[in-house]
């Protein structure tokens, strides 16, 4: 019986065309994220399992992949590993582990899987890149601006012109479930409901609230403060009297006014329900929404604690990670990627005939290669018409067709598959001819 061929459910094959995206898209963030100084940083897949407990709360300690000891530890069913979770945490390892070797200033950016045991759905897998983005060192309110201004260019770049970004804080909503007279010890779980408010509604999260032991009387009046369609000036209203969550609308503020002079100002918005559901995080948060998808394409926010941990001081930070399964999603499903990247690699296929020499063709190969074309070799003699129909079912966009009556001549005949037009070059004049494809 022949063995299940299929990935691991919520895994998946990337096939030629899923690669080419995906490192269409990686290419785009990295360049917008080196133009803002920030710098490459890679970490391990599999961590300690002390490294990644405690960071994330009761949910994500759950979708943790554990990895059980190996060899005649193996019977114990103990675990002392897990593959990473997400980005931040590691990064958090390394800046405690190599403090002495960065600069106060320590800006990075790293694109590399995670692995969760969530449910898989649309755009939502167990396996799954994640494009980060933090600085490390700075408590300054420039630092998110930077980072919501550097993802907005992310998102033109790559042709997203719809999107929102959503900005919250930690330390406001903290002051409402506070004022709600919400104890301390359920503010995560109720913040974990509360950043459903835009997937289940008002009722979905009123039922989760009372199922994690919250108070209908202090669920209510957290729902009648959102309901309300809260702005920050009527949250300093609410909040006048928690002096915290007045200065975490104060940072809001500064981080909306001082986006007005980057690419971010436009896209910005406050939004009370944003929540975020990681316990590790202290100050502004944000989220990208665009429409037609539910959740959202990353997120992130500051998290002044999390290095401390590792440290026993605190180390400012903060962060913004972009969901590449997502956006990569999304841009196929609205056709946003160019015809290069749609195409294939080769933007040229050079023939070959029965009875004429191989090593005439892989000279001409070479020759169009040595001009920066991407150029496919057909490897077996074959009919012109059988190798037309090979280069167009390979989205290869133009034949170069070198036969005796070409060599003789020293001309090259280019057949383009796309309007049916066939010319005849110089031989050195084919490799400006043919460049154009490139550029398209």
């Amino acid at each position: 019986m022949p063995v299940n061929s299929r990935p691991a459910r919520g895994m998946r094959d990337f096939l030629p065309e899923d690669v080419r995206r995906r490192e269409y898209v990686i290419a785009i963030v990295s360049d917008v994220y080196q133009r803002y100084g920030f710098e490459p940083l890679e970490t391990p897949a599999l961590e300690n399992i002390e490294t990644l407990t405690g960071k994330y709360g009761d949910e994500g300690h759950a979708l943790m992949f554990k990895v059980l000891r190996r060899g005649e530890h193996e019977a114990s069913g103990e675990t002392d590993l897990a593959l990473r979770y997400d980005l931040t945490v590691p990064l958090a390892r390394v800046v405690a582990e190599h403090r002495g070797k960065l600069p106060k200033f320590f800006k990075r950016y790293q694109v590399q899987p995670v692995w969760r045991a969530d449910r898989p759905a649309r755009g939502r897998f167990r396996e799954f890149y994640q494009c980060d983005v933090d600085a490390i060192g700075s408590r300054s309110m420039l630092i998110e601006t930077e980072l919501c201004a550097a993802v907005s260019d992310v998102l033109m770049a790559l042709g997203f012109r719809d999107f929102v970004l959503k900005l919250n804080h930690r330390r406001l909503l903290t002051g409402v479930l506070s004022s709600a007279e919400i104890p301390e010890t359920l503010h995560g779980a109720a913040l974990v409901a509360i950043d459903k408010l835009d997937k289940i509604g008002i009722e979905g999260v009123r039922a989760e609230l009372a199922a994690r032991g919250i108070a209908s009387t202090s669920a209510e009046r957290v729902l009648e403060v959102f309901a309300g369609g809260l702005d920050l000036q009527r949250a300093r209203d609410v909040l006048a009297a928690v002096p915290d969550a007045l200065a975490a609308i104060g940072e809001l503020e500064d981080i909306i006014a001082l986006s007005a002079a980057t690419s971010a100002g436009p896209y910005l918005r406050f939004d009370p329900t944003l929540a975020r559901g990681l316990s590790y995080y202290t100050g502004a948060i944000m989220e990208i929404a665009v429409p037609d998808l539910p959740g959202s394409l990353g997120g992130g926010g500051r998290y002044d604690g999390l290095i401390g941990m590792f440290l026993g001081e605190d180390i400012p930070a903060c962060g913004f990670s972009l969901g590449l399964e997502r956006i990569l999603v999304v841009m196929a499903e609205r056709g946003m990627f160019p015809a290069h990247v749609q195409r294939g690699v080769a933007a040229v296929l050079v023939t070959l005939f029965e009875g004429e020499p191989a090593e005439e063709a892989l000279r001409l190969a070479s020759e169009l290669r040595a001009h920066g074309l991407r150029v496919e070799l057909y490897p077996e003699p074959d009919k012109l018409g059988k190798q037309f129909k090979y280069a167009a079912s390979r989205g290869i966009p133009r034949v170069a067709i070198l036969g005796s009556d070409e060599r003789a001549r020293g001309v090259l005949t280019i057949k383009d598959l796309t309007t049916g037009a066939q010319t005849t070059v110089g031989r050195a004049e084919a490799p400006a001819a043919l460049g154009a494809v490139d550029e398209t």
